[in-house]
């Protein structure tokens, strides 16, 4: 499922990543370039096969250890309401 950041949510690509800000707290998350990656991926339309296969080929990791990180990630992002 597509992955689509709350209203609230701003986001700022940076050279080391991804910022987030949760403008309900002001929390910042920040996101290194493998999260970033999986997220873009997301975004995109693309599904967590497709942002582990992504993972695969740029970092050249184990999928079954890539989808494990993307499903986490995901879940990360939901369970603090930034993301549905």
């Amino acid at each position: 499922m597509p992955l689509r950041f709350g209203a609230d949510v701003a986001t700022a690509e940076t050279d080391y990543g991804t910022v987030l800000l949760d403008e309900r707290s002001g929390s910042y998350w920040e996101l290194n370039p493998t999260a970033t990656l999986v997220v873009r991926t997301l975004i995109d339309g693309g599904d967590e096969a497709d942002a582990a296969a992504a993972l695969v080929r740029e970092f050249d990791i184990d999928r079954a250890q890539a989808l494990r990180d993307v499903e986490t990630l995901v879940e990360q992002l939901r369970g603090s309401g930034l993301a549905s």
